[in-house]
Order: structure tokens, then sequence, then C-alpha cells
């Protein structure tokens, strides 16, 4: 498998397009979000802030608001940091350095962003981490759903090549890349180095590791014993 951009992302869906070179692997684009980012930025020039700032919230001096963009009171956008138009950051959402975020997302409560790309309409709403990934078209976090993105051992991150063996990404800190519209169930871990295709589903309470097909549903629901109370 060559894990080509195309084979899980609408770069339709994407201001951001650029970042990917049509015959490297998909994730080649998180080394190069912050080259990417700080170009862009410095073309918009003054005009930062098109949406709107809550005067509650603490956005950095390298952060595009696009028009019909909220940032709500109490959130953080440290920055650079690029949010579409008409993206919602809620209150208590942490967006770091390098997060380019698409239109119409959602960044929720006590979520945490950094070094990754948004495409548009994800939704990443309640007490997640995405660190160095990537979320494709439509992409759905449910609550507490975690994308490690650093081994144990501090080694590069390998990726299943679906083989039975491993690609070396290079890459020491690498999460995820999750494909348009794939629906990640409550607080699930993605585990370095996880690729999930188009149009799946991860169960709730599931520890990723490795490549999901498209159209694929990683079920890991145990048996659950009842018995009476004495």
């Amino acid at each position: 498998m060559k894990f080509l951009p195309d084979d899980l992302l609408d770069l339709a869906e994407t201001d951001h397009a650029l970042l990917f070179s049509p015959e490297e692997p998909v994730w080649s684009a998180i080394s190069g979000l912050a080259g990417y980012l700080g170009g862009r930025l410095d073309r918009v020039g003054p005009a930062m802030q098109e949406g709107m700032v809550d005067p509650r919230a603490v956005v950095g001096d390298r952060v595009y608001v696009g028009p019909g963009a909220v940032i709500e009171a109490n959130a953080i956008v440290k920055g650079p940091a690029w949010i579409g138009s008409g993206t919602v950051v809620r209150s208590g959402a942490y967006v770091r350095e390098n997060v380019i975020v698409g239109s119409n997302c959602v960044l929720g409560n006590s979520s945490e962003f950094k070094n990754c790309l948004l495409f548009n309409r994800c939704e990443v709403p309640h007490f997640n981490y995405v660190g160095d990934s990537i979320l494709g078209f439509r992409a759905h976090l449910g609550a507490g759903v975690i994308c490690s993105n650093v081994r144990l051992d501090r080694a590069s991150v390998k990726v299943r090549d679906g083989e039975g063996g491993f690609l070396d990404t290079g890459l020491r800190k690498f999460g995820a890349i999750v494909g348009d519209r794939t629906e990640i169930g409550c607080n699930t871990v993605l585990s370095p180095g996880s690729i999930l295709g188009r149009d799946c589903i991860v169960y709730p309470l599931t520890s990723w590791q490795g490549v999901l097909p498209e159209r694929s549903i990683a079920k890991s629901h145990g048996e659950i014993r009842v018995v009476e109370r004495r």
C-alpha cells in the first residue's frame, strides 16, 4: 500500500491541498505544516481576524480567523493557526502551534490541537487530543478520543503496510490519518501511525493500531457478564 492522499482524503474539501504531493505518502504533509502555514499567514497580512473573537479569548498574533468563524470566551489559540470560515472554537479549547482548520468545523471544550490539519466540517467537540494528525472531510471524534502521537520508546513511528511489514515514516511524532466521513467512538485511543480509511466506524473504548480499510467497522465489545447482586 502506498497510502497516497487521494486514497483517503477528498482534496477538494480543503483550501490547503498544496500541502500534499500526489506521489508521496499522506503523512508527508505533517512535516510541512509549519512552513506552509507561515507562508500562508504572511500573504494574508494584517487582515487576520475576519470572524468574531470574544474579548475573553486568548488569541495570538499569527492567527487567521475566517469570515463567520467564532472564537468563544476562554478558548486559547496560540498560533500560528488558520481557523476556516464558519468554524467554531468553543470555550475551553486549546489550539497550539501549526494548526490548520477547515470551514464549518467544531473544536470543542477541553480539546487540544497541535501541528494538525482538519478538513472541512470536522467535529472534534469534547475532551479530545489531536496532535501531528490529519482528519478528513466530515471526520468525527467522539468524546475522549485521543490521537496518540509518540511511541513509548520515542523511536520513529512506523505504519503497517498491509502485507505483514512496516513502513518507517521517519517521523518521531505522528498520530493518525482519519479518512473522510469516518466516525471514532468515545474514549478510543488511536496509536501512533494509525491509518483509517474513508467511511469507517470504530467502536467506543477501542485501542486501535494499524490500518483500517475503508468502509470497515472495528468492533471491540467484549462479553459482559451480569450476575445476581448478593
